[in-house]
């Protein structure tokens, strides 16, 4: 007779949460499983190594080297991804992967694909697909993570959003947003499939669910979240003026210390507007954020700052018309 599945009790962490002797951890479940001579031992001891991976202290997300948190993030993702084929409903690994694949996916291949688009076009595609896969990835786990407690949901989400939506708590919002994240992103590089496009209105009663509950989550993370939904086209159920008003409350809830929302409304709607002069100002509004001033957040900080400056660089390319000479009216 096969075992039971042992659901994980830790509290749901980040693989930007892994602790810092993931290796330690790794050998003593190693060492565990080599003399266990039925399969419930060898769950408790991957549960038990589950549990210590996604709880405890963020000790990447304080970090000020991204390229050692790039190194080092995709370790961390496929050790959890193991730990998971032996205790599958485990909620902590479900969440650290939603969370963790989406993060990776934006931080280290989307930006750069984007850096380098206008210099390398096949390699910038390759790294686009290649952002779409770990997107949708992410998404899974996050589905998976939400099926725990609403069986069908998936399904439910694509044929009934808002109803289905509406069967998520509070104590779920961490599952919701990377769920919604990691779909809304996948969208994002998906949108000449029209099978991804098909899943928006999904994306969005998450992301409005998510609101609802709590509109102050992660300071402000869903209003940010919303900018980009609304700078769709409004034939997509885009408002521009509704972005705006997300990002005055994501910047007044974060009280303007987050960087993220000016790039997010920049690169979103002051592009598609050709509003020159505002995308300018909210880029250097970004890169005025002290990385120091929070340093729970000091590592995506110093990545959207990286992002403005990209965008910066690469103003010629996203604007028709020319910078006007400094001093000129």
């Amino acid at each position: 007779m096969g075992c039971r599945n042992l659901t994980g009790s830790a509290t749901p962490g980040s693989v930007l949460a892994v602790r810092p002797r993931p290796l330690l951890a790794l050998a003593l479940m190693l060492a565990l499983l080599s003399g266990a001579t039925s399969c419930s031992i060898k769950k408790m001891a991957v549960n038990s190594v589950a549990n210590s991976l996604t709880s405890g202290p963020d000790v990447f997300g304080s970090d000020d080297d991204p390229e050692l948190v790039r190194e080092a993030v995709p370790f961390g993702l496929k050790t959890m991804e193991s730990l998971l084929q032996t205790v599958p409903r485990h909620r902590g690994l479900l969440l650290g992967l939603c969370r963790g694949f989406t993060q990776y996916g934006v931080g280290f291949v989307q930006n750069e694909a984007d850096d380098i688009e206008a210099t390398d076009y096949t390699k910038s595609s390759l790294m686009h697909e290649r952002a779409f896969k770990l997107f949708l990835r992410a998404r899974n786990y996050g589905l998976r993570g939400l099926e725990l407690d609403h069986r069908g949901i998936t399904q439910r989400l694509k044929l009934m959003p808002d109803s289905a939506a509406r069967e998520i708590t509070v104590k779920e919002l961490p599952m919701l947003f990377w769920t919604a994240a990691a779909w809304g992103s996948a969208i994002n590089l998906g949108k000449d499939r029209a099978d991804m496009l098909a899943d928006l209105g999904a994306v969005r009663a998450l992301m409005e669910r998510g609101l609802k509950l709590d509109e102050n989550y992660d300071g402000g993370s869903f209003h940010e979240a919303l900018i980009i939904l609304e700078a769709l086209p409004e034939t997509m159920g885009g408002s521009p003026k509704r972005a705006r008003a997300h990002f005055d409350r994501a910047v007044a809830i974060s009280k303007g210390q987050k960087a993220s929302p000016f790039v997010t409304l920049a690169q979103s709607v002051s592009v598609q507007t050709q509003n020159r002069a505002e995308f300018e100002d909210l880029l250097q509004k970004a890169l005025a954020v002290d990385p120091d001033r929070d340093p729970n957040r000091r590592l995506e900080t110093l990545i959207v700052q990286q992002q403005a400056r990209s965008l910066l660089r690469r103003e010629d390319d996203l604007f028709i018309e020319e910078a006007k000479p400094e001093g000129h009216k």
